[in-house]
């Protein structure tokens, strides 16, 4: 019974071929080089053939690896591909969903190049242009680039040089708001049965504001319910008390902060606390977003409440631990999106 070799290896058909060559060119019969190695004689004097002739010798037998089906879609076209989703709205084409998947990156090839291809080859084009799938980020639409661009280019280093010539501090301020009962992150169960998590009944909730300095300072503090411009100027004299240097402090846009009697408690500190408004729908702009973020990451959320626990307690428990820990307050500055501030 003759070998076949489509069952053997490419390296040990290399190899064959090789040492039958050698051996036909000392004299050996094709026939018998064919025999002992127990392939068909026609294929002895084929692998002679393909290496017969000037420049061509051991190097026509070696293993050269398939091609295979050719793509349907050329490199050049991949790449225009690649334009189109990186960076881009599926409704810019069309569509009335607005995020990416392979079933509108198919439909678009098909519109655009007249060609249909399946879901499997649509992921592995994706994959070779480096594209993988992720959870967005969300920007508000009403975001303006432009003051943004202005806030980083000019406006935050007129502050960093004032408060640089005052002695002062800078310091970033923002509030958010907890639940007992909000899980986040995921972990591991069976396939199809969806893991309970146990958490008290009971519904508790509070807010907190806090100031963070890219020097690792941190203050915050506690409050029940929604911010309003009084609740705002009582956490501002909080921030304030017993501070010497005077506060360079910036905040978002919201309307408690912007209250008349906000303004004239400023007023009245005399220049020991300037009030400074980030660009509109810019949340990435505050680092003390940062420190929001990791706060729930890690905390409650992470461990639910047990039975008789508080959630004001642990989230005062927990927010100050960070505020024993400058270098983790510094790294919340190191942030690609927060790059732009210095004040040393």
């Amino acid at each position: 019974m003759k070998r076949d070799g489509r069952s053997l290896a490419h390296n040990t058909l290399e190899e064959m071929r090789i040492l039958a060559v050698q051996r036909m060119a000392e004299g050996e019969h094709p026939n018998d080089v064919a025999a002992s190695f127990g392939m068909h004689r026609s294929w002895a004097y084929k692998i002679r053939a393909q290496a017969r002739g000037r420049g061509r010798g051991v190097r026509a037998l070696r293993s050269t690896k398939g091609t295979g089906r050719p793509r349907t879609l050329t490199p050049t076209q991949e790449q225009r591909v690649m334009r189109w989703v990186n960076g881009k709205n599926p409704m810019q084409y069309g569509f009335d969903f607005g995020l990416w998947t392979r079933n509108l990156v198919r439909e678009l090839v098909r519109q655009k190049f007249d060609v249909t291809l399946s879901l499997a080859s649509i992921g592995a084009m994706l994959a070779r242009l480096n594209l993988t799938p992720q959870k967005p980020l969300q920007r508000a639409y009403q975001r303006d680039p432009e003051a943004i661009e202005r806030w980083q280019r000019d406006t935050y280093p007129r502050i960093a040089r004032q408060a640089r010539e005052q002695k002062a501090d800078i310091f970033f301020w923002d509030e958010s708001g907890f639940r007992a009962d909000s899980v986040h992150g995921r972990t591991w169960a069976p396939r199809g049965e969806t893991p309970v998590v146990e958490r008290p009944g009971e519904r508790q909730s509070m807010s907190a504001a806090s100031a963070v300095n890219s020097k690792g300072a941190f203050w915050f503090a506690t409050y029940d319910g929604a911010l309003s411009g009084e609740l705002f100027v009582e956490l501002l004299k909080k921030l304030m008390f017993n501070r010497k240097k005077p506060v360079h402090l910036i905040v978002d846009g919201l309307p408690a902060h912007k209250k008349a009697v906000v303004k004239d408690y400023v007023v009245s500190t005399q220049g020991k606390l300037i009030l400074h408004f980030l660009p509109g729908y810019a949340p990435d702009l505050n680092p003390d977003e940062l420190v929001w973020s990791h706060v729930k990451r890690t905390g409650v959320a992470r461990r639910p409440l047990q039975k008789g626990e508080k959630l004001g307690s642990k989230i005062h428990e927990q927010l100050s631990q960070i505020g024993r820990d400058p270098c983790l307050v510094r790294s919340f500055f190191r942030h690609q999106s927060v790059r732009y501030i210095s004040d040393v």
